[in-house]
């Protein structure tokens, strides 16, 4: 099942997305919630009758209730509203080569537990424009991710049973302003204005039973659900990077056994996979200058389009805007 959040009458609307349409879900069936917070709000009781809804539908016994067109509806993320947002460290090639970069080696700690930090669930959005302020275009970045959201209440959640919190996947780009966070790093507290300003997700949620074919074994000592869904990053139509996701090192299950220990995790948490390796420009322009000194940095730039796509999740595009407002932190600092 595909579960898409558009804009419809300025409010959030979910809706199926079946064969290239997309069905309200309110519509449907009145029993059925027409937001996503709602539907993973209760989402045991709902999700089993949606599924016989989309049978349904596929089955052309709704043709009373005509789809809009996937590509005509002005997409939001499809969790419009997350009530948490954290982003794991869960590749180790990505960890690997950003440490071998710099000249060191990767620290032991990362195969010992799952990581995150906290990033921005207010600046959470859809396909479409990433408005940018001048500081934000001082070495702009993507970050090509997948992310998962929590489906149901769970405290101290074990990661042998942490599958059954998932409520689907989704592709998730983290970007990221690189001279931002570089600066504020130094002072170690984490990155905070560098990582702030722009998470984009979708284009659908895709619940777990879609992707019962892709599963994979977990990597060696590792629990929990692994998916072989290649993943790539295309720039102004350019293929950058790619990867897949079943080259996760720490499970989402394992995240979310970590997450929760002593926390409350609720329906609407969203948690990333963090960077696939080779996933963004600072691991590529880092590679690049170690292999070759005349290695020329690539960062995106006002106007480029950015394509996350995931086999089985879609495709998330996004355009670079900058923001009418030309403040800028950096030339405020240089005053001082």
């Amino acid at each position: 099942m595909k579960l898409v959040s558009y804009l419809k009458d300025e409010h959030d609307q979910l809706a199926l997305l079946v064969d290239g349409f997309l069905y309200n879900v309110n519509d449907l069936h009145p029993e059925l919630p027409g937001s996503i917070s709602m539907f993973l709000n209760y989402w045991e009781e709902v999700y089993p009758h949606t599924l016989m809804v989309e049978k349904a539908i596929k089955e052309k016994r709704f043709l009373q209730n005509r789809g809009i067109s996937f590509e005509e509806a002005q997409l939001l993320s499809p969790v419009v509203f997350p009530n948490s947002l954290r982003d794991a460290y869960a590749f180790r090639r990505h960890a690997a080569a950003l440490q071998e970069n710099k000249g060191a080696a990767l620290i032991p700690e990362f195969d010992q537990y799952p990581v995150f930090n906290f990033s921005n669930h207010h600046n959470v959005q859809g396909a479409g424009d990433i408005r940018c302020m001048p500081d934000h275009l001082e070495q702009l970045d993507f970050e090509l991710q997948a992310a998962i959201v929590i489906c149901k209440h769970g405290r101290n959640i074990r990661a042998e049973h942490a599958d059954e919190y998932i409520g689907g996947l989704m592709i998730m780009n983290n970007f990221c302003a690189r001279r931002l966070q570089s600066e504020e790093m130094l002072l170690g507290i984490g990155q905070a204005k560098g990582k702030d300003f722009a998470n984009s997700l979708g284009p659908a949620l895709v619940t777990l039973e879609e992707l019962e074919q892709f599963e994979i074994p977990a990597k060696e000592n590792h629990v929990g659900k692994s998916w072989n869904l290649p993943m790539m990053c295309r720039v102004n139509g350019a293929v950058v990077c790619s990867g897949n996701l079943g080259d996760m090192d720490w499970t989402f299950a394992e995240i979310i056994e970590r997450a929760s220990y002593g926390v409350d995790l609720v329906p609407g948490d969203v948690i990333s996979s963090g960077t696939v390796g080779t996933g963004c420009f600072l691991e590529l322009n880092g590679t690049g200058k170690r292999n070759d000194a005349a290695y020329t940095d690539q960062w995106l730039q006002e106007g480029d389009t950015i394509e996350l796509e995931i086999q089985e999740l879609g495709t998330l595009h996004n355009t670079v805007v900058k923001d009418e407002d030309d403040w800028s932190l950096f030339q405020q600092k240089n005053k001082i």
